[in-house]
């Protein structure tokens, strides 16, 4: 569990950074742009390569279970599952209804995306994983919201659109073959 935590702290930790505007640019200052964006990127590997050693260590050895989620929940994560995907592709889709509806597509979908885990996973780690990028996400929005970055503004239908929804889509249905092999847990 103690890796799963590193990883959680280095890698949203670095992320947060970037809301700290002041200190974010303090450090580009002192090291460069470049070295900032290299360490950023270092620091945040290094997390992600922690959290799903720790995650997977844990899930082999320290599970926890704290609450046996309905199966009624179910067809709800996977509807926010589908969103999240969509939402994700958006996020570097060129313009159009979707980004602009969003505004901060990364930030909806990873809010979606730890929603629907926290849905259908009633164990300690998956509440501590999950649960911190929830917080991370809602955090970040607020402080995106705070320094005025209204994000992308809504337009008429685009490419982008139909890019979002058949990729996203595409995406979401490949995971029905891919979580068992990646994650070990089949998604139904």
């Amino acid at each position: 569990m103690l890796l799963l935590i590193a990883g959680l702290v280095l890698f949203l930790g670095v992320h947060m950074l970037t809301t700290a505007r002041g200190t974010r640019a303090a450090l580009m200052a002192r090291f460069g742009e470049g070295s900032y964006k290299g360490l950023y990127s270092l620091v945040s590997a290094l997390g992600l390569v922690l959290i799903v050693w720790g995650y997977g260590r844990y899930r082999a050895h320290g599970y926890t279970p704290v609450w046996d989620p309905p199966s009624t929940l179910l067809p709800i994560t996977l509807i926010l599952m589908w969103f999240s995907f969509v939402a994700l592709v958006a996020t570097y889709a060129p313009g159009g209804k979707i980004k602009g509806l969003l505004r901060h597509p990364m930030l909806v979908g990873v809010k979606a995306w730890a929603l629907a885990h926290l849905l259908v996973n009633g164990d300690l780690g998956s509440m501590i994983l999950f649960g911190a990028f929830l917080a991370w996400a809602v955090y970040d929005r607020i402080a995106v919201k705070r320094r005025g970055d209204k994000g992308a503004t809504p337009s008429g239908f685009a490419s982008g659109d139909a890019v979002s929804l058949l990729a996203g889509s595409a995406l979401y249905a490949a995971m029905f073959w891919l979580h068992p092999r990646l994650i070990g847990v089949p998604i139904v």
